[in-house]
């Protein structure tokens, strides 16, 4: 296991090598990439909307014309361009949505007025033969229609339904003031069947009206009082200048094949994002400080050697995420830290051994080897049952879930790497040039190498605690309920920041019950000058919880800035709410079919009996504390299943390994508790250096990423307890014997001859 090829040798200093270069440019500004040398890749790590700040829409195209989606995009993309974003993400999903992401724009109403608006212009001429009323009242002739327009209250037009000119008339628009009227007006040019058309009508037409109609609305009706020679015209209406603008770029892109509904708003301002970024820098690096400063204190040299792995697989997950482009995003950040607290993991399993051997009388090269051999089979268990749960995450999850479930997922690969290459290489060439006689010693010892805990005396104790705490959490859920976010349940989430001091919030309250909006909660968020306003869904379609967002910026606008405006409508909420409930189930079932693929019958349901008490104790809290469950609590709760399978699939396996070595020469608890105390050390450790990781997330990240670390915090206790009070009694009560195992013998000790 120490002995490495040459050719080995190159390949891994060959990938750490790759790693750097490509993560290198993540620390110069662009300025000073430019002065590099051109054969050095320059890429940088592309962040994330909640990080770099931008807006994120959800359009639904109407069922009915779904496979006009593709030409719907291409029309998007256009409108896009037009606003100046050459590079949009505008991605097709299925059932017809389609998400688009743009980095840096802040005024997302912008974005979505444009987007949403079909765009369909029409010039038609009034038909004055029949009153309007009498055509309201009964049929319009054939050949017309009635159309209102856009005044408050509307005015009806009976109207030609064959129009003079549409959009594919247009060749350009553009926006401006009518220097006689000082009016914003669109001047447009046509093209020559569409002048052609629109020259003949207005010349017989002399003395009548003509409608221009903009999504089956009237813009306005002027009288044709001349000719109108010419591919030159303008079109004046009920519209300020923002709105003569917006119209005239649509003009320009062209109308959408199929009308389009917004489904999900998401807006961060770049302030925000840029103290996102700052913040989830000091997390990383203080969590990786403390992580190695851990490390060094529990395990001397080898400490040192697990840190240089730590930061190499840091390094190596912003390589892989720089080279294929994909976002860092505040949730993958949190995943990166919680990769360091976790990653050690491997480490400490591997040196816990190490130690363990050496007392059981192996020489240091024997307790080395047998160190790396002996935890391979426990770490791929435990770090596969933590994937599973990542890629569920991913594969179902949107948002921010799935920036963590992204980063998780390359980390745990990292992790894997390091550990089983890079750590054993460092250890295998300071055992050929140190000769060491002893297994570095440490600062720090925070359990004792013999343990003797009778922890399945405990077992009646335990087990009907946890079997009450249980039934509890299901019956207040029942009873009570969660308290939902708007992810779950729809609404708007407005955070508002004030100009000017201190936000006076019952002058706020006040406005917003004016606004007719429904249930609306105001709270202090951050400091005096910032407030979060959230309003329960209207319960009327998507159109209604877009209204809310336009109503609240419309009355605030002018005293206050929106860091941030999340609106999210029905279909969104409800899909959200299934895909988090199917991951969590998907995700337990998987496990569950692994590790009974692994293990026996015994051991699986014993670990899946044992994950789902520790979610039904984390929703517990979240019952008991009020505590708001979003997308960040989904992330949790899956992060602890795959943390907790991890916990007792360690101990699960020593509890195998024993049972093979013993046999029925032993009682089943002595077994147990046997099995437990010998993996104390690594549980407890473990722990420790993950908590350290959540204490700087908990400090440093933000509102969202705040409960996120609490909720892992606590989960990791509820964790570690049920892998030592929950996991192990379960197998005497499925009455596991020895012979339930496969027959096998233990490793015996290898000679120091073959290792170097």
């Amino acid at each position: 296991m120490l002995y490495f090829s040459r050719w080995k040798t190159v390949l891994i200093w060959a990938v750490v090598l790759i790693g750097l270069i490509l993560s290198l440019p993540n620390v110069f500004t662009q300025s000073q990439l430019d002065g590099l040398p051109d054969w050095l890749p320059k890429k940088q790590l592309a962040l994330g909307l909640d990080l770099e700040g931008g807006s994120r829409i959800r359009l639904q195209v109407d069922r009915e014309h779904l496979p006009d989606t593709d030409a719907t995009v291409a029309v998007l993309t256009r409108r896009l361009n037009e606003l100046g974003y050459a590079n949009p993400h505008v991605v097709t999903e299925r059932n017809g949505r389609v998400l688009i992401e743009v980095p840096g724009l802040y005024d997302s109403q912008l974005l979505k007025d444009i987007l949403s608006l079909t765009g369909e212009l029409s010039f038609r001429m009034v038909d004055p033969s029949v009153p309007v009323q009498e055509a309201i009242d009964g049929t319009p002739p054939e050949g017309d229609e009635v159309v209102y327009s856009f005044d408050d209250p509307p005015v009806a037009y009976l109207v030609k339904k064959e129009p003079l000119v549409t959009n594919k008339n247009f060749v350009d628009a553009q926006a401006g003031i009518d220097t006689a009227t000082q009016q914003p007006v669109i001047t447009f040019h046509l093209d020559s069947v569409g002048a052609d058309r629109f020259s003949k009508a207005t010349k017989a037409g002399i003395g009548q009206s003509f409608a221009i109609v903009l999504d089956n609305q009237v813009l306005s009706a002027p009288v044709i009082q001349e000719a109108i020679p010419g591919n030159t015209g303008q079109i004046a209406g009920n519209f300020d200048l923002s709105g003569a603008s917006n119209l005239a770029l649509v003009m320009r892109a062209g109308s959408l094949p199929a009308g389009v509904t917004v489904l999900e708003e998401r807006t961060i301002g770049t302030d925000l994002g840029a103290a996102s970024v700052s913040s989830g820098k000091i997390a990383a690096l203080i969590g990786a400080a403390l992580v190695i400063l851990f490390m060094l204190l529990t395990y001397g040299l080898l400490g040192v050697i697990a840190s240089i792995a730590l930061v190499v697989n840091v390094v190596l997950i912003v390589a892989v995420l720089t080279l294929f482009g994909a976002p860092l995003t505040l949730a993958g950040v949190a995943g990166i830290v919680l990769t360091i607290g976790m990653a050690v993991d491997s480490n400490v399993l591997i040196y816990e051994r190490i130690r363990e051997d050496r007392r059981a009388g192996f020489s240091v090269i024997q307790a080395i080897d047998s160190g790396f051999a002996r935890a391979l089979a426990t770490i791929v268990d435990a770090n596969v049952t933590t994937l599973i749960a990542a890629l569920v995450l991913f594969t179902l999850g949107s948002g921010p879930v799935h920036g963590f479930a992204l980063t998780v997922t390359i980390g745990i690969v990292t992790t894997l790497f390091t550990t089983f290459t890079l750590t054993r290489l460092l250890v295998s060439v300071w055992v050929q040039r140190s000769k060491p006689k002893e297994v570095p010693g440490a600062l720090l010892k925070l359990v004792p190498y013999d343990t003797k805990i009778g922890f399945m005396k405990l077992r009646g104790l335990t087990l009907g605690f946890s079997a009450l705490s249980s039934i509890a959490a299901i019956v207040l859920f029942a009873i009570i309920g969660m308290n939902l976010g708007i992810d779950f349940k729809g609404g708007t989430m407005v955070e508002m920041q004030s100009s000017e001091g201190a936000i006076d919030l019952d002058d706020v309250y006040s406005r917003l019950d004016e606004l007719n909006i429904g249930d609306v909660k105001i709270e202090r968020f951050k400091s005096d000058d910032r407030a979060l306003i959230t309003v329960g869904s209207q319960g009327e379609g998507e159109d209604a919880e877009q209204t809310v967002g336009v109503k609240i910026r419309g009355e605030f606008q002018d005293e206050y800035n929106f860091p941030r405006v999340d609106v999210i409508g029905p279909s969104v909420s409800s899909e959200l709410s299934q895909a988090g409930l199917l991951a969590v189930g998907l995700c337990l079932v998987l496990i569950f079919a692994y590790v009974w693929f692994r293990f026996e019958w015994h051991f699986a349901l014993g670990a899946i009996l044992a994950t789902i008490h520790d979610v039904l104790l984390l929703l517990l809290m979240f019952i008991v504390f009020k505590m708001e469950f979003n997308l960040w609590s989904i992330a949790a709760l899956l992060a602890i299943v795959g943390y907790s399978l991890n916990d007792t699939v360690v101990i699960y396996d020593r509890v195998r390994e024993n049972l093979r070595k013993y046999g029925n020469r032993a009682s089943l608890a002595s077994i147990l508790d046997a099995s437990i105390n010998q993996t104390l050390s690594r549980t407890i450790l473990t722990s420790l250096a993950t908590f350290l990781a959540l204490i700087v997330l908990y400090l440093y990240g933000g509102d969202d990423v705040r409960s996120f670390a609490l909720t892992i915090a606590v989960g990791i206790i509820v964790a570690t307890y049920s892998s030592i009070f929950v996991a192990g009694p379960l197998l005497m009560l499925f009455g596991l014997k020895g012979r339930d195992v496969m027959d096998e013998q233990s490793p015996a000790p290898i000679s120091d001859e073959s290792r170097v």
